[in-house]
């Protein structure tokens, strides 16, 4: 099996180039929606975070409002770090579980491990490769902006609590230049995944 910990800046593509990888045969664990798990009513983190930020961060039906969350963090990088300190221990067990179990299953297989924070957080031992979704930090922007229907100033400050996304460039093993559209980042994609495959029958 080859662990490949797919990773980019926030609003890079990172859920497309997923998309396409996964049509072509590749199996996905995407560590956000591992941290929804962990941050459910009753879920390992619920509890701590409550303790921490106060009940002003839930909806009516008691399952925490990331956007409200969101905004508190993103303002805070003390509150950031308190915040990533409580839900990463429990994100990290999810994951190592759910890789233990598609290793057993599925021994040949690719499996991206798609985490928005991977070279930030000190991660690159613990894939067996990085592949970067890249896109230039004014676009980040731009697209942050229309998908979340955020302000500038909003965006700016997301992008900014991330590592800037040309230093991030140097780190990874691979780079997918998401800048043009999605036919040409297929096909960037197509002799990726030749090689991935050819490395995760190997054993990387």
């Amino acid at each position: 099996m080859l662990n490949v910990g797919l990773t980019g800046g926030i609003a890079s593509g990172k859920s497309t180039v997923a998309r396409i990888l996964v049509a072509k045969g590749a199996l996905l664990i995407d560590l956000d929606e591992l941290a929804h798990l962990a941050e459910e009513p009753g879920g390992a983190v619920w509890g701590e975070i409550v303790r921490h930020f106060g009940e002003g961060v839930l909806r009516a039906d008691r399952r925490i409002d990331r956007g409200r969350l969101g905004a508190v963090v993103f303002s805070d990088p003390e509150k950031r770090k308190l915040l990533n300190k409580l839900v990463h221990p429990a994100v990290l067990k999810l994951w190592q579980e759910r890789l233990d179990e598609l290793r057993r299953t599925y021994p040949e297989a690719v499996v991206l491990s798609d985490i928005p924070l991977l070279i930030e957080a000190g991660m690159e031992k613990m894939v067996d490769l990085v592949l970067l979704v890249y896109l230039p930090r004014e676009k980040q922007i731009t697209r942050l902006m229309k998908r979340n229907g955020l302000s500038k100033y909003e965006a700016e400050l997301r992008v900014a609590a991330q590592m800037p996304i040309e230093q991030k460039k140097v780190l990874a093993d691979i780079v997918v230049n998401n800048e043009g559209s999605e036919d040409e980042t297929k096909a960037a994609l197509d002799g990726i995944w030749e090689e991935l495959k050819k490395r995760a029958k190997l054993g990387n």
